[in-house]
Order: C-alpha cells, then structure tokens, then sequence
C-alpha cells in the first residue's frame, strides 16, 4: 500500500518504513506528524476523492534535519562596477513514515 501526501508545496509518494527530506518543518527529532494523503493506493483499490479519504491519515516521526547543497551567485554589470554575490543552502526535515490508516 502507498499513498501521496502533500508537504511543502510538493507531492510524495510514500511507503511504510520509508525514510525522505521534504522541506523545513516544525517539530523536534522524534516528534510524530500527521499528514493528509491526497491519493491511496491499497492493491487494486485507488481512492482519490475527498469523501473517500475522510479519515485516512499517514504518520510519521522526525528523524532529524539537513542541509542541501549550497548555491552560489553572482550578478555582474560591466562598465559600472556593481557585482552581487549571493548564496543560499535548502535546509530539510528528514521524516521516516510509520504507518498508513483507513
């Protein structure tokens, strides 16, 4: 069984037992999440509407958080001495799922 659930304005698919980085979230390591699936697929059976996910729900606990590799920038204009550096590093919540209700 697998399920799709939404976090961080991106889309999932995930398994029990399975462990991933989605965006910055708000918790402590070892605090249990609640996520609302969009999509549940349980072998044949796909339920996708909203009256038919009332009540399903996939957990998840925090394993710990990361950082993304760092990206670097520079704008330069010619002829007027005006150079901008930037940088910027993605920081992520590693979550391992625990369990997929109906």
């Amino acid at each position: 069984m697998y399920a799709v659930i939404e976090t961080g304005g991106k889309q999932e698919r995930v398994e029990e037992g399975q462990t991933l980085a989605v965006e910055l979230l708000a918790g402590e390591t070892g605090s249990e999440l609640s996520f609302t699936p969009v999509l549940l697929v349980d072998g044949d059976t796909v339920l996708a509407r909203p009256d038919q996910l009332d009540g399903t729900r996939v957990s998840a606990r925090i394993v710990g958080t990361a950082s993304g590799p760092k990206i670097r920038g520079l704008v330069y204009k010619p002829k007027a001495r005006a150079r901008t550096h930037w940088g910027h590093r993605q920081h992520y919540t590693t979550i391992e799922i625990t369990g997929i209700s109906r």
